[in-house]
C-alpha cells in the first residue's frame, strides 16, 4: 500500500443565508476544496496556503486551533490502493472576495451546510465542513460573548482591571484549565497563563502528555485585580454567568481546576489540599473536574512542587481516555 500526505483549507464566509464553503468545480461535475500534496520540508500549513492560494487567488489567515484530519482510501493509475491523509484547516474569506480557479478546476461554488448535502458526494468531505461550520458558530459565540464581558468594566465602581483578558485555546477543546484571574503579565500582554506560573503550567501539562494548543486555558475572574488581590465574592458573582457561557460553549469534557477558587466554582469545595488529584463531576458545569494545586502556589513554595507534579503525571492516564 502507498501511502499520500495533504494539506488543504476550508474557506467559508458570511452570507444572508447564514455561513457559505467554497468548493472547486472538476470535470465531471464532481466537487472538491482547495488541497493538495504536503512538499518535501513544508509544513501541513504551510502546503495549505500555498494550495489555496494557487487553486483560488486566495491569500488568507488560517484559524490558530482548528485541524480537522481525514483519511481515506484510493485507486491509483496503477490501480494501486493508497491510504490518503489531508490535514484540513479553516479560514474565513470577506464576503467580497474574488475567486480566480486554477486551470484544474472549471468552476466554483460557495455552498451552505444544506446545500452541500445535495452536491457534495464523498462523506469525510462532508465530514470535515461540518466540523467546520461547528467550530466557527463556536468562535462566534465564544466572540460575542467576551465582548458583552469586556462591557462589565463601565459599571459604577469597578475595581478591577479595564482590560479583559479572555480564555485562549480550541474553541472545541476536550480539555478546559481553570485558573483563578489574570496576573500583571497576563493584563499587560492580554493573554492567560504567561508568567512563571504559566511556564510551570506548560511543563505540567508535557508531564500529562497534554499539549498546550490543545487546551482551552481561562480564569474565574478575567480580569486583573489590583495589586494580585484574591477576587471578592461580588467579583466572582458578576463575572460567573459569562464563564458559565463560555464553558456552555466549548463544552469540554474535563476540566483541570487550579486552585482553591477554581475548585470552588466548579465542584462547590475550595479544599483543595484535601481533594487534589482526584476527579469529582461537576453539577454546575456538567462534566468532570480534576483538582489540584495552583500552579503560583508550586513557584512560591517549593515543597508543594513534588505534590502538583504527582497530580499531571496521574493525570495522564485519564487525559489519555477523553
Amino acid at each position: 500500500m502507498e501511502f499520500e500526505f495533504s494539506a488543504g483549507v476550508i474557506v467559508f464566509r458570511m452570507a444572508n443565508n447564514g455561513l457559505e464553503f467554497l468548493f472547486l468545480e472538476r470535470e465531471g461535475g464532481w466537487l472538491d476544496t482547495p488541497k493538495g500534496h504536503i512538499e518535501k520540508g513544508e509544513s501541513a500549513e504551510a502546503a495549505a496556503r500555498r494550495e489555496l492560494r494557487e487553486e483560488t487567488g486566495l491569500v488568507l489567515t488560517p484559524y490558530t486551533y482548528f485541524m480537522h484530519q481525514i483519511q481515506y482510501f484510493y485507486i491509483g493509475n496503477k490501480k494501486e490502493k493508497i491510504r490518503k491523509t489531508v490535514k484540513y484547516f479553516m479560514a474565513e474569506a470577506d464576503s467580497g472576495a474574488k475567486v480566480k480557479i486554477s486551470d484544474e478546476h472549471v468552476g466554483y461554488k460557495w455552498l451552505t451546510t444544506q446545500e452541500m448535502e445535495k452536491h457534495v458526494k464523498f462523506k469525510t468531505q462532508k465530514e470535515v465542513i461540518y466540523a467546520a461550520n461547528d467550530y466557527a458558530a463556536r468562535d462566534f459565540k465564544l466572540k460575542d460573548t467576551n465582548n458583552m464581558y469586556a462591557m462589565l468594566t463601565k459599571r459604577n465602581g469597578w475595581d478591577l482591571s479595564k482590560r479583559l483578558v479572555p480564555g485562549e485555546g480550541p474553541a472545541n477543546a476536550k480539555i478546559l484549565v481553570l485558573g483563578q484571574a489574570p496576573g500583571q503579565n497576563e493584563d499587560e500582554k492580554g493573554r492567560p497563563f504567561i508568567g512563571r506560573a504559566g511556564q510551570l503550567l506548560d511543563h505540567l501539562l508535557r508531564l500529562a502528555g497534554i499539549r498546550r494548543e490543545s487546551v482551552y486555558i481561562t480564569s474565574v475572574v478575567q480580569f486583573f485585580p489590583p495589586k494580585n488581590r484574591m477576587p471578592t465574592k461580588e467579583e466572582v458573582k458578576l463575572c460567573e454567568g459569562f464563564l458559565d457561557a463560555q464553558i456552555d460553549i466549548i463544552k469540554p469534557k474535563l476540566i483541570i481546576a487550579l486552585g482553591n477558587l477554581a475548585a470552588e466554582a466548579a465542584t462547590g469545595t475550595s479544599k483543595v489540599k484535601t481533594n487534589h488529584g482526584k476527579i469529582v463531576q461537576s453539577k454546575r458545569f456538567g462534566c468532570k473536574v480534576f483538582v489540584t494545586l495552583h500552579p503560583a502556589a508550586a513557584v512560591r513554595i517549593r515543597t508543594n512542587m513534588p505534590i502538583i507534579e504527582k497530580d499531571f503525571r496521574d493525570l495522564k492516564a485519564i487525559a489519555k481516555k477523553l
